[in-house]
């Protein structure tokens, strides 16, 4: 064990890290003071103000409104939406985590999210739009008909929600507060959650886009600024490379690599073996969560499919596909730069210092972006930046929440109950929510010790243990027309199985601490989660293929519109095909026939202070009394979105996709 007293950040006063005391081990780091206190409360009073008005100017009463914003987004705010909900709290503490961690490999996780991006717009979003569908579940209802496909998937999607996203969301965000105010863990968490819950419920998809929009705003300026000054602190990109390697902390193990940086740490193609993301993994595993994630996850496909046509739709795709280029420089690398500032705190080598430092005697690295905006940034920014990461924070909640409530609303619950009223699906949708950040809260602690320490690594690895077979039967649905229902049900229940057993696996036996030695399962040890998504990949292919073979194909009319090759079966001729039509009655004529007396609640007609509170109330949910009895069965509509495209604006469109697939690869080859 080596010990030294360089880090003015950290103590050890020349004794081993075993025998220091809880007080002996002190970080010293600047508060948020009043300059920074005003900053956050004018932007919470921003964000509270947007939220309004969004709720004043969006219909919420109606399924289709509320949850998918009247379809009438521009692909501007889908586009910053896309890259708001995607760049949450986790984010900027995962992925600066791992930056400091092992390099700058993890960002190959966003520059496949570019491409993924493209196929949703160019290849999945027409066939949504023909199909008329709200969710990736009603697609899969449609496709291959049936209710244990779609019943399956909606609550494995909400299952990947609370272990993946909220859960993570919140914890990431707690972290934040707990080292700037040095609150308890929980009582942050609770803080967090107010607000949020709050014009999640009232607000329905619209409030959630245009917040969105703001909160894409204020972080793409608080990131950018302290990544100025982060690269200054370090003489630039030429001194973050230098002086990464030597970011080493004073205590360590000698005879081990635990502390030390990673020899490839620039390369985002590392070693297949002993590395944190293996090269084969990189190329083909990541490919298989970003095709779940940006093409069949409900967050981003939701919002996709709130655009007025086609062509803002897949705009809004390209432009989150510009803003993925942003990570690498404003949470990787200055997760890289806080490493090399704190390097006894961030890449603490042993497990009594690391429970010292942050609680967590995996590591630290996860505490690299809010120790940097603490330690490095003048008062005034330093609350700009708490604001970028609680509205990462809050953009990304928001948006789950949103999402999480559709799919057991329309999915679950309309499912159980089929003749149930608009009403109660609207009620069961916000109460919900409620119950999704309970179950999240008390998921913290195992996110907390799982993966090393690195938060990003346990986000991907759940998520190759439990969404490779819904990609895969998602992808066969759409592009091989001869997929049947009984094929996808059991290659789904195949993967989901060994996914689930490898999961529990994983949540069992956690890391162990640096230099101490690995007792884990082979499958957990030596199987790292990238290649484990691509032998769930292989297996449920083979489960569909098989059957598929040796069953009766569907008929003709059962995937009319439905695949990619049958998408324009039935579809108006383009000369008709400027506007969408709504077919089956429309949402402004839901409720023509309702009468006086049900809009009453006293006896002689004339309304209550009891009455008009109710009225407020109902308000600020999005929700209307005369649809307290109408049957949600009576009022649903089609929805037939147009896949025509205006000739002009698509060839502005599609020399923006050429564009951003140059930027894919000049990515890929620089940091090769």
């Amino acid at each position: 064990m080596k010990t030294t007293t360089e880090n003015p950040y950290f103590r050890t006063d020349n004794a081993p890290a075993s025998t220091l005391e809880p007080q002996e081990c002190v970080i010293m780091h600047q508060k948020l003071n009043e300059i920074d206190i005003v900053v956050l409360s004018l932007y919470i009073l921003l964000v509270i103000f947007v939220g309004v008005w969004s709720m004043y100017k969006s219909k919420r009463n109606t399924i289709r409104g509320y949850f998918l914003a009247g379809r009438n987004m521009s692909w501007w705010p889908i586009g910053a939406t896309l890259f708001a909900s995607n760049v949450g709290s986790g984010h900027f503490i995962g992925l600066a985590g791992s930056g400091a961690a092992t390099g700058i490999a993890v960002s190959v996780f966003e520059w496949s999210g570019m491409y993924a991006l493209m196929l949703l717009g160019w290849l999945f979003l027409p066939i949504y739009i023909a199909a008329g569908v709200t969710t990736m579940p009603e697609y899969l209802l449609k496709r291959f008909g049936g209710q244990r496909i779609h019943f399956l998937i909606a609550l494995l999607s909400l299952i990947i929600y609370i272990f993946t996203k909220i859960a993570v969301d919140i914890y990431a965000g707690a972290i934040i507060i707990h080292i700037a105010l040095q609150w308890d863990l929980y009582i942050s968490v609770v803080g967090l959650l107010f607000l949020t819950t709050i014009y999640a419920i009232g607000g329905g998809l619209a409030a959630v886009i245009y917040t969105d929009t703001l909160q894409t705003v204020i972080i793409l300026a608080g990131s950018l600024t302290l990544t100025i000054f982060a690269f200054k602190s370090v003489d630039g990109y030429a001194g973050l490379k230098k002086k990464y390697f030597t970011a080493i902390p004073n205590v360590y193990q000698s005879n081990s690599t635990c502390g030390l940086p990673r020899e490839d740490a620039f390369h985002i193609f590392q070693d297949p073996i002993s590395s944190d993301f293996p090269w084969p993994g990189v190329i083909f595993g990541i490919t298989v969560l970003s095709t779940w994630y940006w093409c069949t996850d409900q967050v981003i496909v939701q919002r996709a499919l709130s655009a007025k046509s086609i062509l803002h739709a897949k705009g809004g795709t390209i432009f989150a596909a510009y803003l993925k280029i942003l990570p690498i420089f404003i949470m990787v690398f200055p997760g890289m730069i806080s490493r090399i500032l704190f390097p006894n705190l961030v890449a603490c080598a042993d497990p009594n210092t690391c429970r010292q430092v942050c609680g967590n005697s995996i590591g630290c690295t996860d505490i690299a972006y809010p120790l940097l905006v603490l330690e490095l940034l003048p008062g005034g920014l330093r609350g700009l930046m708490m604001s970028v990461m609680i509205a990462a924070l809050m953009s990304s909640l928001t948006s789950i929440f949103n999402s999480a409530s559709t799919l057991f609303t329309m999915d679950v619950w309309h499912h159980i109950r089929p003749r149930c009223t608009e009403w109660e699906l609207m009620i069961v949708g916000r109460l919900f929510v409620l119950v999704l950040v309970v179950v999240s809260v008390l998921w913290i602690p195992l996110v907390q010790s799982s993966q090393g320490g690195q938060l990003f690594m346990y986000i991907q690895s759940i998520t190759s243990n439990l969404t490779p077979p819904i990609a895969v039967i998602f992808v066969a649905g759409c592009f091989w027309k001869r997929t049947n229902e009984k094929a996808a049900f059991w290659g789904l229940a195949a993967g989901m199985c060994a996914g689930i057993i490898r999961m529990i696996l994983d949540l069992i036996f956690t890391p162990p601490a640096c230099g101490s030695p690995d007792t884990r399962p082979v499958v957990v040890r030596d199987v790292h989660f990238l290649y484990f998504s691509l032998i769930l990949c292989l297996l449920t292919l083979i489960v569909v293929v098989i059957i598929s073979l040796l069953s009766k194909p569907p008929s003709p009319e059962q995937i009319a519109q439905l695949t990619w090759y049958t998408r324009h079966a039935n579809q108006l001729e383009p000369h008709d095909q400027d506007d969408p039509v709504i077919v089956q009655g429309s949402d402004t004529t839901l409720t023509e026939n309702i009468t006086n007396e049900d809009l009453d609640f006293s006896l002689d007609g004339k309304r209550t202070m009891k009455a008009k509170a109710l009225c407020v109330l109902l308000w600020c949910l999005g929700m209307e009394e005369r649809q307290m009895h109408i049957s949600f069965v009576d009022t649903q509509t089609r929805y037939i979105g147009s896949l025509y495209e205006e000739p002009r604006l698509r060839y502005v469109v599609n020399a923006n996709l050429l564009l951003c697939v140059g930027a894919v690869i000049f990515l890929y080859s620089y940091f090769a």
